[in-house]
């Protein structure tokens, strides 16, 4: 199953840490001004491609966390 929405978080956490390494590297201000419009534009990219994508689960409120399921 492919579930781009997964992909373009990564994506975007990637930039988001490049940009992060790249301030901490002393790079010119220019490609740090330009990564982070990119990363902000891929932002509210990754937003709307997660709130519209087709993702069901048949978990409810009652079963709790998945990570964590409480004993009955």
């Amino acid at each position: 199953m492919k579930n781009t929405a997964m992909f373009w978080v990564m994506v975007t956490t990637l930039i988001l840490v490049t940009i992060t390494i790249m301030v901490l590297m002393d790079f010119s201000s220019n490609w740090v001004f330009y990564i982070t419009v990119l990363g902000q534009i891929m932002v509210v990219y990754m937003v709307y491609k997660v709130l519209t994508d087709n993702y069901s689960t048949s978990k409810t409120f009652e079963d709790f966390y998945s990570d964590h399921p409480m004993r009955s």
